[in-house]
């Protein structure tokens, strides 16, 4: 049989505060609360995480993707600039000249854009040709020279001279009277050079579009558009998907939490037996197998105080009917009133006082009412008087009692109040005694380690066993109540034990093995800690 072992009251934090006389209590609320649900907020909660990131997204493409693409616009227009300066160099190369016909082919051959516009200057700097111009005078011109090519051509096929032609060489001077509306500015427009094969720059060519001041012709709008239309479509998408997986998600985490809360309610309601079963890795199960076993610790402790009242009743009704059979049949003269029979009720009235004195005691250690008078004390010294002062009582049982100084002759002495340290070995002692059989033994022993001194009661008892051992020290408890009753007392010894302890900082553990004895070890520390402000008010 493996030995249990228990450690109690170690690294207890304690807690302050002030109790004032007023108070306030309600009953308890309707469970129908309105307001938004915990899954409707979280189905929202992840709505807004997606419309967040789609308007961060947003703006990061109006900001970054906006220029990209007005750069990818403005190259298109600057590589249509170079190829049409290029076909203007070697018509000029060709003809020695450009002519009004020459300009308007090339325009509609080579820009293929209705909304591409053309401007073309000589070296001079002078128009000679820009579709901003109206088109009525273009137009007209444009229809004389072709009458006058069409002219030249039949009278060539006719084998008769060709009749005199007005050459197109004065355009240029007849177009200084028509206005430009085109761009000059370097954002609105792309100029390019016009420079022959052996370098000579002959005139220059600039383009842009008409209607736009950023060079985004229709078709570039066109996808712009589109693409910012397709965004906002997949930013709907994803808030809706992030919506459906809000309600999925917050209906996995929800469901459990749900069962817990329905846990509560009946365990609120009086059904101490409902538990949320509960089970795995994650929070929420953690949550709810910790909600399991608080509802456990909880009926158990509702257990215990239905047996104390059970307890408490029998204990106290004992030595008062006691006493008031023994004072009636005085009173009747059935027992004559002489110091035996007096004897009888003082004997039970001691024994009433004791049993209120211990839950008196256990009271005030829990409100820390009782004062803590520490005083550097021998332990060695105060353990071995224990000892000695309590040695007739355990003969008196037919126990054996002995003392054992382990210290090795280093210093025990430190600060505790003497009496309360003196009252919970002799508690200790009590239970040592009360559950070991006759002929046993008892050893009370006094050692030290780094950081405490150690008073240590081990007994050739029956044990403990292994589930009770977390349980000794709550209050009036009892694992065979029938031979505790017999044995005397309410159960209150070893807490009040623990109290003491914990008031010095201390803890206790406790090993134990059944049919073979039980040890407490009382851990004191040697150098002593401010005691923290009661949270009790004394009365």
């Amino acid at each position: 049989m493996v030995p249990a072992h228990l450690v109690i009251g170690q690294n207890n934090k304690q807690e302050g505060g002030e109790a004032g006389s007023r108070a306030k209590w309600n009953t308890p609320r309707s469970d129908s609360r309105g307001g938004m649900s915990y899954g409707t907020r979280m189905a929202l909660s992840f709505a807004l995480a997606s419309l967040m990131t789609v308007l961060i997204m947003a703006c990061v493409v109006s900001v970054v993707w906006s220029g990209a693409f007005s750069e990818y616009t403005r190259a298109n227009i600057t590589e249509i600039a170079q190829l049409t300066s290029q076909k203007l160099a070697n018509i000029y190369e060709t003809s020695g000249e450009w002519s009004l016909s020459d300009l308007a082919s090339l325009a509609e051959s080579t820009i293929g854009s209705e909304d591409i516009g053309l401007q073309v200057m000589d070296a001079d700097g002078t128009i000679l040709y820009d579709d901003t111009w109206p088109a009525a005078p273009v137009a007209a011109e444009l229809k004389r020279l072709r009458e006058q090519e069409e002219a030249a051509e039949a009278a060539q096929q006719s084998g008769q001279p060709a009749a005199k032609t007005d050459d197109d060489s004065d355009w240029p001077a007849q177009s200084h009277s028509l206005v430009s509306t085109a761009p000059t500015d370097a954002e609105g427009a792309v100029t390019e050079s016009i420079v022959t094969t052996d370098g000579e720059v002959i005139g220059s060519v600039r383009l842009w579009v008409l209607g736009s001041d950023v060079l985004l012709t229709k078709a570039d709008a066109t996808f712009r558009d589109n693409t910012f239309n397709a965004m906002l479509i997949a930013a709907f998408v994803a808030i809706a998907v992030s919506l459906l997986i809000g309600l999925f998600v917050s209906r996995m985490l929800v469901k459990p939490i749900r069962r817990i809360t329905g846990t509560a309610k009946q365990i609120r309601d009086g059904d101490l037996s409902a538990r949320t079963n509960l089970r795995g890795d994650d929070e929420i199960d953690q949550l709810g197998e910790t909600f399991d076993e608080m509802a456990t610790s909880l009926e158990k402790d509702l257990k215990h105080e239905r047996r104390l009242t059970s307890d408490v009743a029998h204990e106290l009704r004992t030595p008062l009917m006691a006493m008031l059979a023994t004072v009636e049949a005085m009173q009747d003269g059935v027992y004559p009133t002489d110091a035996e029979h007096l004897e009888t009720v003082a004997s039970e009235t001691r024994r009433l006082a004791r049993l209120v004195q211990q839950m008196l005691d256990l009271s005030r250690m829990e409100n820390r009412t009782a004062p803590l008078n520490l005083e550097p004390v021998d332990l060695v010294s105060l353990a071995r008087n224990i000892v000695n002062s309590q040695e007739q009582l355990f003969i008196a049982r037919d126990l054996r009692l002995r003392f054992a100084d382990e210290t090795g002759g280093r210093s025990a002495t430190i600060e505790v109040d003497a009496d309360m340290v003196t009252q919970a070995v002799i508690n200790i002692m009590s239970n040592a005694m009360r559950y070991t059989p006759e002929g046993g033994w008892v050893v009370v022993s006094v050692g030290l380690d780094r950081k405490h001194v150690l008073i240590s009661v081990a007994d050739t008892g029956i044990g403990i066993a292994k589930e009770d051992l977390s349980r000794i020290f709550g209050r009036f408890w009892r694992a065979d109540a029938s031979r505790a009753r017999e044995a005397g007392g309410l159960g209150v010894g070893l807490a009040v034990t623990k109290q003491i302890i914990e008031r010095h900082h201390g803890f206790i553990s406790v090993e134990s093995e059944l049919g073979k004895g039980t040890t407490f070890t009382i851990h004191l520390p040697r150098e002593h800690a401010p005691e923290a402000p009661s949270s009790t008010m004394k009365h």
